[in-house]
């Protein structure tokens, strides 16, 4: 289920990479993305959205295991307390304790805002499409206090079924993601996920607190904060179930 910084001064610009430079833009999302999430994971997290007339926090513990499970559950408040997300391979559903009804989230709105936030629902299935249904080219290598930052343009295959038109990361040698941007079909910038606090836990260098924002109401953000996070835990393939999501068991 990836901070109020600026960015460092950059010491050193390298020249645009070349088509021979493709593969390697590939690998280095893809090690972001196994870094991030480790084989498995258990960590809890607390959310702020905010809007200009009002701010609101939930705290959640979310598990995953493997590419394809994943589990957010809410914890606090206590209104909101119960109310989970559960993702396998590219399936998602949804509970809510105050209908006591489990919902699959259609395809159709994958798209839409996951539980009020800037965040949508694809976003917390984190699904691995970017990795084979995109094209990713080096756009440039920056040195940003003394680490080295790769800029990655990902442009989706034609057949891909996406609703970007092409997606830019920027990820430090360390797999760490400092910003995904979100661009669409006409190469307008709509979103942003931006890291704004990067710590050492788990056993790993992460990126503890990040905000996304849409472009056309830069002051409307969702921030999410790790508190704590556990990697390669043992974890039952029966915590990701239904039944388990209705019912906890964790």
């Amino acid at each position: 289920m990836n901070k109020r910084w600026i960015l460092p001064f950059i010491l050193l610009v390298s020249p645009t990479l070349g088509h021979g430079e493709e593969r390697d833009g590939r690998a280095i999302v893809k090690d972001a993305i196994d870094h991030w999430r480790g084989q498995s994971s258990y960590t809890e997290m607390t959310m702020v959205i905010h809007r200009p007339d009002w701010e609101r926090s939930m705290t959640m513990r979310a598990w995953t295991m493997g590419d394809d499970h994943s589990l957010v559950r809410v914890i606090e408040p206590a209104k909101d307390r119960g109310n989970g997300t559960l993702t396998d391979k590219k399936s998602m559903w949804s509970y809510s304790p105050k209908i006591n009804r489990v919902i699959k989230v259609p395809s159709s709105l994958m798209g839409q805002s996951w539980m009020g936030s800037d965040f949508s629902n694809k976003d917390i299935a984190r699904a691995d499409d970017i990795i084979d249904e995109y094209e990713h080219r080096v756009l440039r290598v920056e040195e940003v206090d003394g680490i080295t930052v790769n800029e990655i343009e990902s442009i989706p295959h034609e057949d891909a079924a996406v609703v970007w038109g092409r997606e830019v990361l920027r990820i430090r040698d360390d797999h760490v993601v400092l910003e995904h941007s979100f661009y669409d079909q006409d190469g307008a910038l709509v979103k942003s996920l931006k890291t704004l606090e990067i710590v050492e836990m788990g056993g790993r260098t992460i990126a503890s607190r990040q905000r996304m924002s849409k472009a056309d109401k830069p002051d409307e953000w969702t921030e999410v904060a790790v508190n704590d996070v556990e990697y390669e835990v043992p974890l039952k393939e029966s915590l990701f179930t239904l039944s388990n999501l209705r019912n906890p068991r964790d």
